[in-house]
């Protein structure tokens, strides 16, 4: 300090790389008085500098009261005194004011909006795709590729199976315990079976048989095609002249379509199996007073209503599902970020579409 001078010595190497250790020498404390005086920065011992360690000086210096383009430069070679000047200019545009926590929340709304809007639109114009795809391999047959086809109904459908059986036995087996619990009490035990069918094939059946397909084959399609649009797998087939959605999404999504109403089909038989095993060993009703009932009970309509349901519900999942694989950015990490929104978003969309059918149903009386 030189009578109204104060002079920062600065030596060494200021770099990113000892950024935490400048951090806690630049403490200035309460600096008083000293504020006011006139500050100069001594460079003539600094081997090097980067613009992380002069942001770092020029905002603790800020912090202590001290306009960083007042203070002058001495000392300092060529090169950092530019390293320091650029900082110096665009110091204004590295804070980050903190807005107020409702307009913070408002405008973390409109951005989720805006992003769900315009993921919603690139949904519909992947939608119009898939259509002009399918009408052109009606109008030419030979563009139709069964070998893949087939191969993707074996995933979609086959191996599925296990899981949709599995699942839908133990929604039958609980939905009829839970109803048997109630309707025994009031000796009406054989409208369990009435309850059970008609929740099943009109409502359980569709929508957990889609969520179950929407958790492994919609996440896939998005792996897969997040995977060969990172290898560049698309781009080669573009390349040698081939249509992408000729090759990649029209098979996914004629697999799907097929194969979802057959698994709903196997839901519900194993649901059906599930119930009347409780039936029987809870409620004394036997398989065949369950199968005469279910017969009796059960009209075609709301069976045929749950079959409606599934090629819907399995073109939503195949077009989010290839529409947010064939979107990811170049970088591993996208990949698994959109499988995650791949599920999400199917999920939502069945259970919305879902709602949709039964206001619709509901108004048409059937």
């Amino acid at each position: 300090m030189r009578d109204a001078q104060v002079v920062l010595e600065l030596s060494g190497h200021w770099r990113l790389s000892r950024l935490t250790e400048l951090s806690g020498a630049l403490r200035f404390g309460d600096l008083g008085p000293l504020v006011s005086r006139s500050w100069h920065l001594d460079g003539s011992r600094v081997r090097s500098i980067d613009t992380a360690a002069a942001l770092l000086m020029m905002r603790r210096l800020r912090a202590a009261g001290i306009d960083p383009e007042a203070v002058r430069l001495r000392g300092f070679s060529d090169s950092h005194r530019r390293i320091l000047q650029v900082v110096l200019d665009r110091l204004g545009q590295t804070d980050v004011e903190q807005a107020p926590g409702r307009s913070a929340m408002l405008a973390s709304l409109g951005r989720a909006s805006e992003r769900g809007w315009t993921r919603l639109t690139s949904h519909v114009s992947f939608f119009g795709i898939t259509l002009a795809a399918i009408a052109r391999t009606m109008r030419r047959p030979s563009l139709f590729r069964p070998r893949e086809t087939f191969a993707q109904l074996q995933q979609t459908g086959t191996s599925a199976i296990p899981v949709v059986a599995l699942v839908m036995f133990l929604i039958g087996a609980v939905m009829a315990y839970l109803l048997g619990l109630q309707a025994e009490q009031y000796g009406a035990n054989i409208y369990v079976v009435d309850g059970v069918a008609l929740g099943t094939v009109r409502e359980f059946a569709p929508l957990l048989v889609a969520t179950v397909v929407a958790g492994r084959s919609g996440a896939a399609f998005t792996a897969q095609l997040g995977t060969m649009k990172l290898t560049e797998e698309i781009d080669a087939i573009r390349t040698l002249g081939m249509s992408a959605e000729q090759v990649l999404l029209l098979p996914r999504v004629v697999a799907i379509v097929i194969a979802l109403p057959l698994l709903v089909f196997v839901g519900n038989v194993f649901a059906m199996g599930g119930a009347a095993l409780v039936c029987d060993l809870m409620l004394g009703i036997t398989v065949e007073t369950f199968v005469e009932r279910l017969q009796s009970s059960l009209a075609v309509r709301h069976y045929l209503i749950g079959l409606l349901k599934a090629p819907v519900f399995a073109m939503v999942i195949a077009v989010i599902g290839c529409s947010m694989g064939l979107t990811v950015s170049r970088d591993t990490r996208a990949i698994g970020q959109h499988t995650t929104s791949t599920v999400v978003q199917c999920i939502v969309a069945v259970v919305l579409l879902d709602a949709v059918f039964a206001i619709l149903f509901q108004e048409l009386g059937w």
